[in-house]
């Protein structure tokens, strides 16, 4: 496989099916694991890097759910390439720092994603469309057996699986739930919910994780602490949490429906309308854009539009997807343009 083979596909977290797909996203478990008697990556030489690289690879190549999977060294990709995995939630933004020495493991389905040497030897990560935590635990649990019977994992009986950070040490595991919450953000509520979430101990995020502020009212709530947890532990915690995130989403849905219909459909159908007709437009004013008309979608105001198809404007406008499908880099300006040509474009054959 080819990262331009990746183009043709829809993301996992963009397919649109799964439990509660109106609101969830996505759910992805990661799992930190580092190998025994090497130092993390941060404090690692280039001999043990490579080192790592060479045996996560060997080891993921005999492991049956990885075998249809690609190995790409960060070194040989160039910065639309690292952005591009970055955009499809394949890898994060830290891990296209200084990539000499790192490595991305993609999945076929892009359902699985190991990340090799970034702030662990191991990052592996497993999504699934909608709310499906323990579904997910499951095929990365039984991924991680796997390779724990061809790596020396760190991991000490009192402590769990040891990890550069203290907060990931234990199970080593973040779970985390992609929502869109666009009718807690029009109501002025969801700071209240943010604030609840913070002192529960669980964190909140943008679209593209860590170091990221939410935007198309996109949130990630995920797990702080792994350490005294077990992973059903974290995962019921999670999904208790969520359940009551949907609950409150779907209430503040039907009170704008019920309270100011028009006003709703309006926003809706205007949001649609630039969508529909704009020359230029920003990254930002897409995504803020598309919002609502997937929300218009969810909600039975917009019935031409699938979900789905909205779903992939919110990747394919990325910068990095657009340059891949101009198969050329372009400036700010030219990344405008194309983007509404693509929109209007998809739209409009509808």
């Amino acid at each position: 496989m080819q990262i331009n083979d990746l183009l043709n596909h829809t993301s996992e977290w963009l397919k649109g099916t799964g439990p509660n797909s109106d609101i969830v996203i996505s759910s992805r478990i990661r799992l930190a694991r580092n190998l025994n008697k090497i130092p993390f990556p941060h404090w690692a030489n280039k001999a043990q890097l490579d080192e790592v690289v060479d045996k996560v690879g060997q080891a993921m190549a005999n492991v049956d759910l990885l075998k249809k999977s690609t190995l790409f060294e960060l070194a040989n990709l160039d910065s639309i390439d690292k952005q591009f995995l970055v955009e499809r939630h394949l890898m994060s933004i830290e891990h296209t720092q200084k990539t000499e020495h790192k490595a991305v493991l993609v999945g076929e389905e892009e359902i699985t994603a190991v990340m090799i040497n970034e702030e662990d030897h191991l990052r592996i990560q497993l999504m699934q469309s909608g709310f499906n935590l323990f579904e997910a635990w499951n095929i990365i649990n039984a991924v991680d057996d796997d390779l724990a019977k061809l790596l020396d994992y760190a991991f000490l009986a009192d402590f769990g699986y040891l990890t550069a950070c203290p907060t990931n040490t234990g199970t080593g595991m973040r779970g985390s739930v992609m929502l869109h919450l666009p009718a807690l953000v029009m109501s002025r509520q969801i700071e209240r919910v943010l604030a609840a979430i913070a002192k529960l101990s669980f964190t909140t995020r943008g679209l593209y994780g860590e170091g990221t502020q939410a935007s198309g009212n996109f949130f990630q709530i995920s797990n702080q602490v792994s350490l005294g947890h077990s992973e059903n532990e974290i995962i019921e915690n999670i999904n208790g949490l969520i359940r009551q995130i949907i609950e409150q989403e779907t209430q503040a849905r039907e009170i704008m429906l019920s309270k100011s219909k028009e006003v709703l459909e309006d926003r809706i159908n205007r949001s649609l309308g630039i969508l529909k007709s704009a020359r230029i437009i920003t990254s930002q004013e897409t995504i803020e854009l598309l919002s609502m008309i997937r929300l218009g979608s969810d909600i039975g105001m917009i019935k031409d539009i699938d979900r789905r198809i909205i779903n992939e404007l919110f990747i394919t406008t990325q910068p990095a997807h657009l340059q891949k499908l101009e198969n050329k880099k372009l400036s700010s300006q030219e990344r405008d343009l194309k983007r509404a040509e693509l929109i209007r474009r998809k739209l409009n054959l509808l």
